[in-house]
């Protein structure tokens, strides 16, 4: 479990838990097996709460300075994997 980089004041609280749950699925994708469908699902859910492409890589970026994921190199990951 990481601090996650989130700028609460940005969000509405269940829009928050939502950011949550998606980092911490982040971590769980790069540390065990998860669900492809459950990822991507909870990627167009923080896609569609972030709506910022800038904000979307600058909570990117905070996420892997403090965990060393990359939420892109890892969307990324499972996606090349669906396609094979």
């Amino acid at each position: 479990m990481y601090s996650y980089p989130i700028d609460y004041d940005l969000f509405e609280q269940g829009e928050v838990v939502k950011l949550i749950e998606f980092l911490s699925l982040i971590e769980d994708a790069n540390e065990k097996k998860i669900d492809i469908f459950l990822l991507s699902h909870k990627h167009k859910e923080f896609q569609k709460i972030v709506n910022s492409k800038s904000l979307e890589k600058k909570i990117d970026r905070d996420f892997e300075k403090v965990s060393g994921f990359s939420i892109y190199k890892t969307i990324k990951k499972y996606k090349n994997m669906t396609s094979k």
